[in-house]
């Protein structure tokens, strides 16, 4: 009898440490990388991704619009910009620059506000780096970490978020050379016209 509870007990205990594992595991940051050589200089690039930092809204397919947050005037450490997913302005993203390197083409974009988003803002933010490459190309490189809400979530999310900034990749591409605002509209194009362009390489 005494055998069968001692044998209870450490089964219970082994289910407390294995449980309190998995619970820290859900709550962990969830990261990835993507990156993307775009065939335009690192200048052209860095000058829509980081420069016009408020101005997001003309090379990402998902957002509405954008603007800074009133006090802010450019792009800088500190900086902060307001990013609007519907037309209505109820579905929004607050982030900040948090560090802000121009000469290396960098910089921490952290979000403070994640309104409906199932992020935690305290533990959501983007690292932006341009590479040049050579005169006329460069890689955009875009480092994600991130913890959800629920936290379990996160694995979950992790295939939407980097198709997200794949496309917000090729966004980017599209808007350096034509100068044109993609928009959730117009994207399903921009992005055949890109397939097309890469199959074309291939051939």
């Amino acid at each position: 009898m005494f055998k069968n509870q001692k044998l209870s007990m450490i089964m219970a205990l082994l289910f407390v440490l294995i449980a309190a594992d998995d619970v820290v595991a859900q709550k962990k940051v969830q990261e990835f990388t993507v990156t993307k050589v775009i065939p335009h200089s690192a200048e052209k690039v860095w000058h829509v991704v980081g420069v016009d930092y408020g101005a997001v809204a003309n090379s990402h397919p998902k957002i509405i619009s954008s603007d800074y947050v009133e006090g802010t005037l450019k792009a800088g450490e500190g900086a902060e910009r307001v990013c609007y997913f519907n037309d209505k302005k109820t579905r929004l993203l607050k982030e900040r620059m948090i560090s802000y390197d121009p000469d290396n083409m960098t910089f921490i974009n952290q979000v403070f506000h994640a309104d409906k988003f199932p992020v935690d803002p305290a533990y959501t933010r983007g690292i932006y780096k341009i590479e040049p490459i050579d005169e006329n190309s460069c890689r955009f490189i875009f480092k994600m970490e991130y913890r959800t809400k629920p936290a379990f979530m996160g694995a979950f999310a992790k295939g939407k978020f980097k198709r997200l900034i794949r496309d917000y990749a090729i966004s980017i591409e599209h808007h350096v050379a034509t100068g044109e605002k993609v928009t959730k509209d117009n994207f399903r194009k921009v992005k055949k016209l890109y397939k097309a362009r890469q199959k074309n390489k291939k051939d």
